[in-house]
């Protein structure tokens, strides 16, 4: 008995041996960009900002410039995500020193260098947009499932002056969907304006109404 207690011991010391946790600087830059993703989304600029420096420091304080370089990349996307045209200046920057092949061909895609990207060190589903021609944008967009991937591809749709109706209303319904406020709030004052232009006047009410929601929820509680 005490032989197979030994026995049984040993395999556990080295099952738990053979996996090398993270290090603590990559768990805590992972959790900490997931909560800025998630407050930049909700409008809750402020905090999602705290959490991106947070995690910026902790990759940094490691020295680690490419994972360093990352985070700025996806700050970069979140907010093209939200149609701002924000040009990756502080990846770019760090890129220079130290980044990888997916990462900079990330870069190429969200930034709209469609035809210079290497379209094989993207996702799956991004490299068939890349691929792709414009008559095919909407069908790939709706078959991405993750929301957040589906709003950036949308929203780079959008920015290439590429997108329909149909696109925007996908765009919308997917931050309207998973609460996010801020690209909510963009996509409806897009369709607003394209309501306009039409003189849909129903159309039009509809949308005002869901804007003064969205606007009336990044009013402070009494």
């Amino acid at each position: 008995m005490k032989k197979l207690f030994l026995a049984a011991c040993l395999i556990l010391l080295a099952g738990c041996g053979g996996k090398t946790p993270p290090p603590d600087w990559k768990v805590d830059s992972s959790d900490l960009i997931e909560r800025y993703k998630k407050n930049e989304l909700r409008g809750e600029k402020l905090l999602a900002e705290r959490y991106l420096q947070q995690a910026v420091n902790a990759a940094g304080g490691a020295g680690q410039v490419a994972e360093t370089a990352r985070l700025w990349l996806v700050r970069c996307a979140v907010r093209r995500a939200s149609l701002d045209d924000d040009d990756c200046s502080e990846y770019v920057e760090l890129a220079k020193l130290e980044t990888t092949d997916e990462d900079r061909a990330y870069y190429q895609f969200i930034t709209l260098d469609w035809n210079g990207v290497q379209v094989s060190r993207l996702p799956k589903h991004y490299a068939a947009l890349a691929a792709g021609t414009a008559d095919k944008r909407h069908a790939q967009v709706e078959d991405i499932a993750a929301p957040l991937s589906r709003l950036l591809a949308a929203s780079l749709v959008v920015q290439r002056g590429e997108a329909d109706d149909a696109l925007l209303s996908l765009a919308t319904e997917t931050a309207s969907a998973e609460g996010w406020k801020r690209p909510l709030l963009v996509y409806l004052k897009l369709a607003e304006n394209r309501a306009s232009e039409r003189q849909d006047a129903d159309a039009l009410a509809a949308i005002q109404a869901r804007i003064r929601l969205v606007e009336q929820s990044f009013s402070p509680a009494p």
